[in-house]
């Protein structure tokens, strides 16, 4: 077996898009090196600048899909926070370096083909370390070792697991959205069908929308609906075998309203052709842009319960709700601390070298929650009786 490449201490930080935040600035103040590296050199000199980070980490232009390729030394580190379309190329990149590699996003089988070239020649691949997915995983994983040393490993028990994260306006707006990634993303991921477990039963809706349903937090009311394929979480979050599932979905959170709201879009995504949807999104983005003086808010909830029987019974659940500031979004912070402190445990040698999501165990979920408010991420776990 080949010999994890030892960390060098230099960070390649590769896009500062809106979700790059004080991540980069964690990074800055424990790695040796730190490079920013952006459209131009000067985009990256003024992404610095708006971080306080002028000093800090250097600038560097991303010009041409091989800019990057001579960069990285062996040993260094790269963070992509490119579209994740791209991430499978820069892995490729990193392999042929000998670098390391970190992003946010979900492993595609792109990604995961590039993954094990990476681990045959020594280098960690760190994914699904953002928010959603990262601070998820991490938040199902520490409810489950509870819940796990609580009820028992062999005891035959039924479970409900629900996992909702939303971005939306910390002022509510008409609209009861704010854009905080890509508006081609976002209806993109509405025209994806929605696999999940409820009652027991497989279920589809081919229409996420049309399955969203209140969800009170803290006394509030949201709106929440499936996204995507939450069926594989199941061996991801390796649930003990004698716990049957009765729910199981990750979905998405939006505030109270949005439904009716968004009804006109539904409408434009039932019938309209990628052409259509691509000019939607424009339009969409130019009737609701982003201004400096607007205020984003991150709500995070993951809840676990099971039921062995016989009043053997345990909850737990976990629930962010953060608000971004003139300094720095929401959706920055929730992303790009995560992130960062995962780049940390490569670079002291925490991880070994392979395929890595944010997290496997309830283990390193817990010391990872624990840094993380070390850090200052404010979350809160209620459990039962």
């Amino acid at each position: 077996m080949t010999d994890r490449v030892p960390a060098s201490g230099t960070v390649h930080w590769v896009g500062a898009g809106l979700s790059t935040g004080s991540g980069l600035a964690a990074l800055c103040a424990t790695a040796d090196r730190v490079l920013l590296w952006h459209r131009t050199e000067d985009r990256a000199a003024e992404a610095l600048a708006g971080l306080g980070l002028t000093g800090r980490a250097e600038p560097r232009a991303l010009t041409g899909a091989g800019a990057l390729d001579a960069a990285p030394a062996p040993g260094d580190v790269v963070v992509s926070m490119l579209p994740a379309p791209r991430h499978a190329g820069l892995l490729a990149a990193c392999v042929r370096a000998g670098a390391h590699f970190a992003c946010s996003s979900y492993v595609s089988p792109e990604l995961s083909a590039e993954a094990e070239r990476a681990r045959a020649a020594g280098l960690v691949v760190l994914t699904e370390a953002g928010l959603d997915p990262g601070l998820d995983h991490l938040f199902a994983h520490s409810l489950i070792g509870r819940a796990r040393a609580r009820i028992g490993e062999h005891t035959p028990a039924s479970y409900r697991l629900t996992s909702y994260c939303g971005g939306v306006p910390a002022v509510p707006n008409d609209f009861r959205y704010r854009f905080s990634w890509a508006p081609l993303g976002v209806l993109g991921a509405l025209r994806s069908p929605a696999r999940y477990l409820e009652d027991g039963a497989e279920t589809v809706a081919g229409r996420p929308w049309e399955a969203t349903r209140p969800l009170v937090l803290g006394g509030e009311t949201f709106e929440a609906y499936p996204n995507r394929d939450s069926i594989p979480f199941i061996d991801q979050y390796e649930l003990p075998a004698a716990w049957t599932p009765r729910t199981f979905v990750r979905g998405t959170l939006r505030l109270d309203g949005w439904l009716k709201a968004w009804q006109p879009v539904f409408e434009e995504l039932t019938t309209g052709d990628d052409e259509r949807i691509a000019a939607l999104a424009r339009e969409l983005a130019a009737a609701h842009p982003t201004t400096e003086a607007d205020r984003d808010r991150v709500v995070l909830s993951v809840s676990l319960d099971v039921d062995a029987g016989e009043g053997r019974t345990w909850t737990g659940a976990y629930l962010l709700d953060l608000t971004g500031d003139a300094g720095e979004s929401a959706m920055a912070r929730c992303v790009s601390r995560p992130l960062a402190l995962g780049v940390r445990h490569i670079l002291d040698g925490g991880l070994p070298a392979g395929l890595h999501r944010a997290a496997r165990t309830a283990q390193r979920s817990d010391r990872w929650l624990a840094e993380l408010a070390d850090d200052g991420l404010e979350f809160t776990l209620t459990l039962g009786q």
